[in-house]
């Protein structure tokens, strides 16, 4: 038996798995409030009562964590969380206990996804061997690399959320100063997340109030912007989005470029599938090939949005399961 667990800013998953060859099967599945919980031990002890009358008997246990990991224990970005490997195996007495970035994770589901879990948005030619790329936008935005080393793909972490974003138009630069104004500096999660769709609105409405958001607080917001701009209902918050998809199409062609993924670039996250009417326009892949003499090689690089919302579950399974 094999615990795996999503967590994330705003939400956790938490699973019960069978050990199956190359795709774990789901036992029992749960979903938390991350922040509802003061530390992730809290938060199994929960699951093992729910599921188990208090106590639970597994073999490997594997955690996806939005923040960087550092040997055995990680500190989350967006949440007040330390994570230790080492105390939540002895304290749930599990034999091997792993951490990995959420993207990690999330990247060890790619290989094992099947085409109704997967949305297109550009054909490309996958060639065979070459290394992939992901990029998810959600409370946060990850990147992660899959090199194919030895006939298989193996993931590699990244804090690329937190790097510099580039402004590449006018209304980028006007962004651009505003977040510098508010933040010091400008991070490419600071445009490309929920918390971006955020900035990006107080951009565009500057004193204005806007009524998709008047009263909302900052979880709830994101969603309202993106489904006013998808019904075309504020003229401002359709420009909102479109700067997000701009900037959305224009990091995962840089995350694609870093990896020379010509074995493809999948976007995952909670926005995408929330957001495809927008993605599937040509704007994300005008932005995603706008990469001057290297524009053919994007061109040619199959781009996909992941649909199933357990997919980071399911690498997080397939990694405890290896």
């Amino acid at each position: 038996m094999i615990l795996a667990g999503d967590i994330g800013g705003t939400k956790t998953l938490l699973g019960l798995f069978d050990e199956r060859p190359a795709r774990p099967r789901p036992i029992a599945v749960r979903e938390y409030t991350t922040l509802e919980f003061a530390d992730l031990c809290a938060m199994v002890a929960r699951f093992a009562a729910e599921e188990d009358g208090g106590t639970i008997t597994v073999q490997s246990a594997c955690f996806g964590v939005a923040g960087p990991v550092i040997g055995h224990e990680a500190d989350l970005t967006n949440v007040p969380w330390h994570i230790d490997a080492t105390t939540v195996g002895r304290m749930f007495n599990i034999p091997r206990v792993t951490l990995l970035n959420d993207l990690e994770a999330l990247a060890y589901s790619v290989p094992v996804l099947h085409g109704d879990e997967l949305h297109p948005l550009q054909p490309g030619e996958p060639l065979r061997g070459g290394n992939m790329a992901l990029i998810a936008a959600g409370t946060g935005l990850g990147q992660a690399l899959l090199h194919f080393v030895g006939g298989r793909f193996v993931p590699s972490a990244s804090e690329a959320g937190h790097a510099d974003w580039a402004a590449r138009t006018d209304r980028d630069i006007t962004l651009l100063r505003d977040l510098i104004a508010r933040y010091g500096r400008a991070e490419v999660e600071h445009v490309v997340s929920g918390r971006g769709l955020l900035n990006i609105h107080r951009t565009t409405h500057r004193e204005a109030v806007c009524p998709v958001v008047d009263g909302l607080d900052a979880a709830e917001a994101p969603a309202a912007i993106t489904g006013a701009a998808l019904e075309r209902r504020c003229a401002r918050c359709v420009e909102t989005l479109e700067i997000f998809v701009d900037a959305y199409g224009a990091e995962a062609g840089n995350a694609a470029l870093r990896g020379v993924s010509t074995g493809g670039l999948f976007v995952g996250g909670g926005i995408a599938p929330k957001i495809l009417p927008a993605l599937t326009d040509g704007r994300f892949m005008a932005a995603f090939r706008a990469k001057g003499p290297l524009q053919d090689l994007l061109a040619n690089m199959p781009v996909q949005v992941i649909l199933n919302p357990r997919a980071g579950l399911l690498g997080a399974a397939v990694f405890a399961s290896a």
